[in-house]
């Protein structure tokens, strides 16, 4: 087993090095069978599945759905878990509020961040918060201010660590020096590579946890897109740049690259996406979304695929950020995009 185990940021917990991201069970990508969705859950407890990782949002954060939706994912989790909560890393957000319409607000206000944090702990029916994270910054509050909020929840003992979703290298340094930082969720992975300019140094520097969500592109990097796929209603890589279909075609020559790779080694492309983030610099987290059990196995397989040196650079290479085309969100690469987009 490669890094078996790694140690979250400046915390005492330590997990395997794959997650679930459980986003995509109640919105963003189709329907969700609520029943396949629990099941998926429980088998990922039973696997060793390192973290799973929610938000207050997910649900709401759709066109079209309104504010009873808010809080739907961390229900389905709370459904999925009793009797096996002290096996499993939970991680949730907190700081966009549904807004109707699949609208969002932000707020990182101090005593807004007590009232959430009690709401989720009700929701996913345990009594903390293992991983908390600040999803998205509220340009109307101070970060120091949101930060000492949070550190005050781990004093009390409803969370052992905090994180922050999408920050920037100064808005990382700026929340270090309030409390200590755990994790920096952002997306990453090969075909996805902005924050390796400042943020993933600042991280090095700071003693921080990388967990990239849409480790796999959005599914672009398991092989499973081609130009004829189309995405079902609510499917919201119909936005993505990257999947328009000049930008499609031209990325998908670089995936036939990757999967000649992973076909010499005798594994799936998505596996060699995800051994390629494990094999980085710093510890990494990955936390791959899905609602398959069998999706779920293939993905813990990665933990064991071995990469030298030479096969992380000829990958990096392949995806070159020059060479992939298309932004990852309609609007750019804005690091505090809206949290519907995630």
């Amino acid at each position: 087993m490669l890094r078996e185990l790694v140690t979250l940021g400046h915390s005492e917990i330590a997990l395997r090095p794959i997650g679930l991201g459980c986003m995509g069970m109640s919105q963003s990508y189709g329907d969700a069978d609520r029943a396949e969705c629990v099941a998926t859950i429980r088998a990922a407890i039973d696997l060793g599945v390192g973290m799973l990782d929610t938000s207050d949002i997910y649900g709401a954060a759709q066109a079209g759905r309104g504010p009873e939706w808010f809080g739907h994912n961390e229900t389905l989790i709370g459904e999925a878990i009793p009797g096996r909560r002290d096996e499993m890393i939970v991680a949730t957000k907190f700081g966009a509020v549904a807004a109707g319409a699949g609208k969002t607000t932000l707020n990182g206000a101090a005593a807004y961040v007590k009232s959430a944090c009690e709401a989720s702990l009700r929701r996913l029916n345990t009594d903390r918060i293992d991983l908390y994270y600040y999803h998205r910054r509220d340009p109307n509050t101070p970060i120091e201010e949101t930060i000492a909020a949070m550190g005050e929840l781990v004093r009390e003992g409803k969370v052992r660590a905090i994180g922050v979703s999408e920050f920037d290298g100064d808005s990382l340094r700026k929340a270090a020096a309030v409390h200590p930082i755990s994790a920096l969720q952002s997306e990453y992975s090969l075909w996805e590579r902005n924050i390796e300019r400042e943020v993933i140094p600042a991280c090095r520097e700071l003693g921080i946890t990388l967990v990239p969500y849409s480790p796999l592109g959005r599914a672009i990097l398991t092989g499973a897109i081609s130009s004829e796929t189309t995405f079902s209603e609510g499917d919201y890589r119909t936005t993505v740049p990257k999947f328009s279909a000049g930008n499609r075609d031209n990325n998908l020559r670089l995936v036939e690259g990757l999967k000649a790779f992973a076909d010499a080694k005798g594994v799936t492309p998505g596996q060699v996406a995800l051994a390629w983030l494990l094999a980085q610099p710093l510890d990494v987290v990955p936390i791959p979304g899905t609602k398959r059990i069998a999706y779920l196995e293939q993905n813990m397989a990665a933990t064991e695929l071995p990469m030298s040196r030479d096969e992380v650079a000829w990958l990096a290479d392949l995806f070159d950020p020059g060479k992939v085309t298309g932004a990852r969100y309609a609007w750019g690469n804005n690091a505090n995009a809206p949290v519907k987009k995630t």
